[in-house]
């Protein structure tokens, strides 16, 4: 069965600017979908106070090898630019998570 990955990044001061996703999106330079991915979503969650990104991988080892070897490399440079930079708006996702789903349906 399909496993889903979840990351939020709370929303400060209101900011629901996309600079720091779409930088991160530039440079993954995605020409296709990376092997394993069923489907990717991002988006502003505003009862929930999040922005959240929301994938469903055919296994968990698929997405965790993109993450690794794909997605790591370009935002850690980043998150360590923001540990050197007080007034970086670039942080961690407040909550990250894998889990196996029970049910899923596509259209």
């Amino acid at each position: 069965m399909a496993v889903a990955y979840l990351q939020e990044f709370t929303i400060k001061d209101g900011d629901t600017s996309t600079t720091n996703y779409d930088a991160v999106t530039k440079a993954l330079d995605l020409q296709e979908a990376p092997d394993g991915l069923l489907i990717h979503t991002a988006g502003f969650d505003h009862d929930g106070g999040v922005f959240r990104i929301f994938d469903v991988w055919e296994t968990r080892e698929q997405g965790e090898k993109f993450i690794n070897d794909r997605l790591g490399p370009i935002v850690q440079p980043m998150i360590e630019a923001a540990a050197q930079d007080p007034s970086s708006d670039f942080d961690p996702p407040s909550r990250e998570s894998w889990y196996e789903l029970h049910d899923s349906m596509t259209g």
